[in-house]
């Protein structure tokens, strides 16, 4: 019998790349590009991702990667693995690496839980899930990425005390979050607020849309 198919928790999204996007996808791809495969369980080795062992932080849907630049400009001792499926924010962050000369970021593009698959557990410093697609009607909530059995996968590749930090705009969702991760064994709420996250265009705009951010920290135990 044949597998069902993943279910998607992202919409797929493709759009045209300008020309920036596109020079530094030809440029920057081959070195610092992953592309994701449905069923590819090969695992993938973060060192040797990287060239060197250091602490690694998991972006999943970074959209146009303006955070994920800022965060890792910032922070050099630690590598980020951004995980997107929109092709005009690719194109976006791998600018973005090249104007800086950023040398601690990759970028993949593809089904986020199908790469996390590939890692080993305890291989994350960190899991990062800032404004997810919230699915709002209810009979698509399955497909809604912070669930029981997508949380506990993050939470096993998180070192003892990493860190997974969620964040929405939509309180119903926030709400379910909250609940998924307070049911998690080996998780433990560790902080709210976006403890040191810097703030997003998108959620500037939500903010001033009148729309609440709710941000939730939880380490593994």
């Amino acid at each position: 019998m044949s597998e069902h198919p993943p279910i998607r928790t992202f919409h797929p999204r493709r759009g045209r790349m300008s020309t920036r996007h596109h020079d530094a996808h030809v440029a920057l791809w081959p070195a610092y590009g992953i592309t994701v495969t449905d069923g590819d369980r090969e695992p993938l080795d973060l060192p040797d991702l990287f060239g060197r062992s250091a602490p690694v932080v998991l972006e999943i849907g970074f959209g146009m990667g303006d955070l994920t630049a800022a965060m890792a400009a910032a922070e050099p001792e630690r590598d980020f693995l951004g995980v997107e499926v929109h092709t005009p924010g690719i194109g976006n962050l791998l600018a973005l690496v090249g104007e800086a000369g950023l040398t601690n970021v990759r970028v993949a593009h593809g089904d986020a839980m199908q790469l996390v698959h590939r890692l080993a557990p305890g291989a994350l410093d960190a899991v990062h899930v800032f404004f997810p697609d919230p699915w709002p009607k209810a009979r698509h909530h399955k497909r809604r990425l912070i669930s029981p059995g997508n949380v506990a996968l993050l939470r096993d590749r998180l070192r003892e005390g990493g860190r997974l930090h969620c964040a929405t705009d939509w309180p119903d969702y926030a709400e379910a979050m909250r609940e998924t991760l307070e049911a998690d064994p080996a998780l433990r709420h560790a902080a709210n607020g976006r403890d040191g996250r810097p703030q997003t265009k998108f959620e500037r705009r939500g903010t001033l849309a009148g729309r609440p951010i709710t941000d939730l920290i939880y380490v593994r135990a």
